[in-house]
């Protein structure tokens, strides 16, 4: 399969903890999965393997409950191209 570019957003829900302390620990997940990634304001963009970035989500979402999250709602965005692949940076090389 192609690379793809798949974009999430977590929202926890907890009572008792600090969100952002939450969707950091998703953060975390993705960084140390070891995929090409960038962290937005509003959502987090990697870049891969549709399969691995699925599997990365699913930890993610893992990562919110185990740091106090009763639920989480998850949003997914999926950029597939079968035959040429997807990039970041094909996408934001000329803002940076």
């Amino acid at each position: 399969m192609s690379k793809v570019n798949l974009g999430f957003q977590v929202i926890p829900k907890s009572p008792e903890h600090n969100t952002y302390e939450i969707v950091d620990k998703a953060i975390n997940v993705v960084q140390q999965s070891g995929v090409k990634y960038e962290v937005g304001p509003m959502e987090t963009v990697m870049e891969g393997e549709l399969d691995e970035l699925i599997e990365i989500v699913k930890r993610a979402q893992d990562a919110c409950i185990e740091g106090g999250a009763t639920e989480v709602m998850t949003y997914v965005k999926i950029h597939y191209r079968p035959h040429k692949g997807v990039t970041i940076d094909e996408k934001i090389e000329k803002y940076r």
